[in-house]
C-alpha cells in the first residue's frame, strides 16, 4: 500500500511563489503516476495536474504557464512549483497516485490519496 504526504503549503500574496512537495512511501514512486488536486471551500475537489512515470505532465488550463510538476523517483517525491499565485488558487492541495496515466483529470482511477496541505493566497 503506498502512502502519500503533501507538505510546503502556507500563506502567501497574489502573485508569490509556493513550491508543494508530496513525498511517497511503501512504494516506489516510479512504479506510479501522480496527480495534484485541489479543493476550495464549497468547491469539488478539481485538477491540477499530473505527471507520468515517462516524465510526461499534464496541466489544468487554469495553471498552465503558472504551475510546474515534476518528479525525482531518487527522492521518492513529487514537487508542485507555484508561481504568480492568485486568491483563486486557494484551496486545499492534494497528491494521488495511480498507475496508468489515463483520464488524470477525474479523481477517479486514483489509488491512493494523501491528506492535504493548505495554500491560502492573500488579496
Amino acid at each position: 500500500q503506498v502512502q502519500l504526504v503533501e507538505s510546503g503549503g502556507g500563506l502567501v500574496q497574489t502573485g508569490g511563489s509556493l513550491r508543494l512537495s508530496c513525498a511517497v512511501s511503501g512504494r516506489a514512486l516510479s512504479t506510479y503516476a501522480i496527480g495534484w488536486f485541489r479543493q476550495a471551500p464549497g468547491k469539488d475537489r478539481e485538477f491540477v495536474a499530473a505527471i507520468a512515470r515517462s516524465g510526461y505532465t499534464s496541466y489544468a488550463d487554469s495553471v498552465k504557464g503558472r504551475f510546474t510538476v515534476s518528479r525525482d523517483n531518487a527522492l521518492n517525491t513529487v514537487f508542485l512549483q507555484m508561481n504568480s499565485l492568485k486568491p483563486e488558487d486557494t484551496a486545499v492541495y492534494y497528491c494521488a497516485a495511480r498507475m496508468a496515466f489515463l483520464n488524470v483529470a477525474s479523481t477517479s482511477g486514483y489509488a491512493s490519496w494523501g491528506s492535504g496541505t493548505q495554500v491560502t493566497v492573500s488579496s
